[in-house]
């Protein structure tokens, strides 16, 4: 205990050096042991490699507090004035755009076998209080602790059924309380039945990704303080040996990832599951999207049948449907508390869109993330290498960032996550590992850069803000003209959004100096390549091909955004349309070389500049920033 209490510390006062303006940096509740091979639990972008955060700099407290970076000749003031009329932190907002409301289908299974609860819901919140529930001391302790008194609308709607043992399920918008909504029936499941280590496992919430089923297990911890029973958690990254030991020994509610699950289900002697009572199965439609149907499949029926199951899922799919009939024994409750909604999104968020041309991409990217320092920001990409890439550019010139991606070492996806939840304002670059269910507190603006292929997952994207009761956010949606397209499908999601108007004179003009950077910079240069390619190939992957169609992209205003003067030669191998597709002109599609135009890779692997207390080649009098 004294060497895991020792490394804790170091590792907090690691990370307190390297902490942003006003942000106060909490160790993690749960700190995944010296993680062994990372498993296949988190959604991984294609096309990304693993890459260490070898590189991180040490801020001084000037930089800190913003370093001015120069915005170019005649632009440095310019996103100073980027806002929209009667605030400091936006574009400008031009029209309204009508919202449009999509036909509500069924979920999971065929309506004669569901028995509904119709929620008519306006608000979040309920007049409902957890008191009036009958439910136990030491729960209602730690709800207290927690700073709850009433109900939302789902665990109102929820949490009387499940208390008598009902299958449920559910539908809930994010930010909605169903976390609490299934925990707390659990937790009062387990304490009726007076479980202890010695009976085993009686309840397992399966998650998607490790850093939901971290946030989950954060809460169950706090809902659980007073209680006797035992809570653990299991994911992908963490010590697999440690995971078996603490489960042979007995733990009560396990919270896990599907694929570390199964693998000790298969593989751990000793995990007592005959005795479990209830499955809760989260994010139900996203497990099934990243790809763990199969093993979905296989932890069911490991487990016995005699159970209560939870399913939650946002969306309805034939995935879902077949899953909730391998699931469910009985006939469950549905409910959905958002079926009556206007708009599929929270009502203390202000959404838009704004178009801008691929070479633009990145100023736009850089005038407002400077613009809004001071402000807490998350912003989203399409893959892995773009967030590695823009996290080091950023980062260099001194414009401080966070990143997650699925290509992480689980240990630093954690304590990343971890920080940035706690910090009062910061900037997070991040791919879609981290859009789904985690609450990251008083998030002020969603960012997708990378536009997503589905409006699910735009809508869960956004969801990561105004949160809660009285939340309030702001979202802006990056497209290129070509993807116009898009806000269709948007409209038919019930996805309200105004189109904000950025003049072009209002961004900043750095491409000259950002050409010169990748060009001299071996390191840079070569995440720029990286991330160039990933950016296309997960073009290509789009699912909204009519509209996201790789043949019709800009690939030298595509290079632009890259910090390239031109396309860089790199293998794509990505089949043309038509025999006369842009072939072997300025690195098109489908063409190309390891290496990018104009960089002498020799020249810069003998440079004495770089070395390993100096990765990036920087001369003394290099400032860090652009001049």
């Amino acid at each position: 205990m004294a060497d895991v209490a020792g490394k804790a510390e170091k590792k907090k006062r690691s990370r307190k050096k390297r902490s942003k303006a006003g942000a106060q940096l909490v160790a993690p509740a749960y700190e995944p042991v010296a993680a062994a091979p990372a498993d296949d639990d988190g959604p991984e972008e294609p096309h990304a490699r693993a890459q260490p955060d070898k590189h991180a700099k040490k801020r001084t407290q000037e930089q800190r507090g913003g370093a001015a970076v120069d915005a170019g000749p005649g632009s440095s003031d310019d996103s100073e004035d980027f806002h929209e009329p009667g605030d400091d932190d936006g574009p400008s907002r031009k029209k309204s755009k009508p919202t449009g409301r999509a036909a509500i289908k069924q979920f999971g299974i065929e309506v004669a076998d569901v028995e509904r609860i119709d929620a008519n819901v306006s608000g979040i919140m309920s007049d409902v209080r957890f008191d009036s529930m009958k439910l136990s001391d030491n729960t209602m302790r730690g709800i207290s602790d927690m700073g709850f008194t009433h109900c939302t609308e789902v665990q109102a709607r929820t949490i009387p059924p499940l208390l008598e043992g009902r299958d449920l399920l559910g539908a809930a918008r994010t930010g909605s309380g169903k976390t609490l909504a299934f925990l707390i029936p659990v937790v009062e499941l387990l304490h009726r039945a007076k479980f202890s280590h010695r009976n085993g496992t009686g309840a397992i919430v399966i998650s998607p990704t490790r850093e939901l089923s971290l946030q989950t297990y954060s809460v169950a911890s706090d809902l659980m303080k007073y209680h006797s029973q035992t809570h653990g958690l299991v994911m992908g990254g963490a010590n697999r040996r440690g995971e078996a030991e603490k489960l042979v020994k007995g733990v009560n509610l396990v919270v896990a990832t599907p694929g570390r699950l199964l693998d000790h289900l298969q593989n751990t002697k000793g995990f007592v599951t005959r005795n479990l009572a209830a499955l809760i199965i989260d994010e139900a439609d996203r497990i099934l999207e990243i790809g763990f149907e199969e093993e979905m499949r296989q932890i069911v029926r490991l487990l016995p049948a005699d159970r209560q199951t939870m399913l939650f899922s946002a969306t309805q799919t034939t995935q879902v449907e077949d899953l909730a009939r391998l699931a469910f024994r009985g006939r469950p409750i549905y409910v959905g508390v958002d079926d009556s909604r206007a708009e599929a999104t929270g009502e203390g968020l202000e959404q838009g869109y704004c178009v801008v041309p691929s070479e633009r991409r990145f100023l736009l990217l850089f005038t407002f993330l400077k613009r809004n320092a001071n402000k807490k920001v998350m912003v989203f990409f399409s893959s892995c290498n773009e967030v590695k890439f823009y996290s080091e550019l950023l980062n260099y010139i001194d414009l401080p960032v966070m990143d997650i991606h699925g290509k992480q070492k689980q240990q630093k996806r954690t304590s990343t996550f971890y920080d940035f939840s706690k910090a009062e304002k910061g900037i997070l670059l991040c791919t879609d590992v981290a859009a789904r269910g985690l609450d990251i507190p008083a998030v002020d603006w969603i960012v997708q850069f990378d536009p997503p292929d589905d409006p699910r997952e735009y809508i869960h994207r956004v969801g990561r803000t105004a949160r809660g009761r009285g939340g309030k956010g702001r979202a802006l949606l990056m497209l290129l003209p070509e993807e116009l397209g898009f806000l269709k499908h948007l409209k038919d999601a019930r996805v309200p959004l105004n189109e904000y108007e950025v003049p072009t004179s209002k961004i900043a003009n750095v491409q000259s100096q950002l050409e010169r950077l990748i060009e001299k910079n071996y390191y840079l240069h070569q995440s720029a390549k990286e991330a160039y390619r990933s950016y296309v190939l997960a073009y290509n992957s789009n699912q909204l091909k009519d509209i996201f169609n790789v043949h019709a992209l800009d690939l030298a205003g595509v290079a632009k955004s890259f910090g390239f003067p031109r396309p860089p030669k790199v293998p794509l191998n990505i089949e043309s349309r038509s025999s006369h597709a842009r072939r072997g002109k300025d690195g098109a599609v489908g063409t190309g070389t390891a290496h990018g135009h104009g960089f002498k890779h020799k020249a810069a692997k003998k440079s004495k500049s770089f070395s390993a207390a100096n990765p990036y080649g920087r001369q003394t009098d290099d400032a860090r920033q652009w001049s």
